[in-house]
């Protein structure tokens, strides 16, 4: 497969015609619709924020918590970069949409057989040697696909340019260890919906601290509930030499 691919998304340019979102709705036969919010009707939607817009979707994480997170490994990460899931193994427990900073798995809540729901960064098609949907169809280059490492520098050649016009900041170059998709802005990022809070180290790096513990309290809690048992069936010994000494007293008593 060779280099890492993903998105560099430059929302100075983003003009709001989502021919992304159209293109995204086609390629992966969504439902669609004009909502402005990731749904199972939209892989990725555009919003508009203190009259800049700007394209919401999976970031593709480097580290995904998703994938940590997923008991039946229905969620993946490729050597493309893309972040999968498998409908075919997913029972819907939804560990992904609650571990995910950035808040994009959904769910088909109203669907007899629900499915979790998120952009796949079109692996098929840049597995295939093609670029993805979205950014075949931008109009202004707003969104550029290519390699992870050409994308990052690209973007930092941006800023260094333009001091003027960006935030001297990539989103996804260092947060959550880093991501496939890549933002550049005029104003802060904040301003733009995302949260100030996002990590960054993988959570998944928390998650399996976690699950390396397992082990350990499993054995833990064989110890104490061995202890338990042993302390009880002590006490039962216990009280069975009693009574069968009581019963040998008894009988000499009444011998006599």
């Amino acid at each position: 497969m060779g280099q890492k691919k993903g998105l560099l998304i430059d929302v100075t340019q983003c003009i709001g015609c989502r021919a992304c979102q159209k293109a995204c709705i086609q390629e992966n036969n969504l439902p669609g619709g004009d909502d402005d919010q990731l749904s199972y009707r939209n892989y990725t939607v555009v919003q508009k924020h203190d009259g800049f817009f700007v394209r919401k979707q999976c970031m593709h994480c480097e580290e995904p918590s998703c994938v940590s997170v997923c008991p039946v490994g229905a969620m993946t990460k490729r050597e493309s970069g893309a972040v999968v899931w498998d409908s075919n193994i997913c029972f819907g427990c939804r560990y992904c949409m609650i571990s995910c900073p950035f808040e994009i798995p959904t769910f088909e809540w109203l669907s007899y057989n629900p499915r979790i729901r998120k952009c796949i960064l079109c692996y098929q098609r840049i597995e295939a040697g093609r670029p993805t949907a979205c950014s075949e169809a931008c109009p202004t280059e707003a969104t550029t696909f290519g390699n992870r490492d050409t994308l990052i520098k690209m973007a930092m050649e941006r800023i260094q340019s333009r001091a003027d016009k960006y935030q001297d900041h990539v989103l996804g170059l260092t947060e959550v260890g880093g991501t496939s998709v890549f933002y550049l802005s005029a104003i802060p990022f904040d301003a733009l919906g995302f949260s100030k809070d996002i990590l960054q180290n993988p959570p998944s790096e928390a998650t399996w601290r976690i699950l390396e513990q397992v082990p350990n309290v499993v054995l833990l809690g064989a110890w104490v509930l061995g202890g338990f048992y042993w302390i009880y069936r002590r006490r039962q010994q216990v009280q069975e030499s009693e009574g069968h000494t009581s019963g040998k007293e008894s009988k000499a008593k009444g011998g006599h």
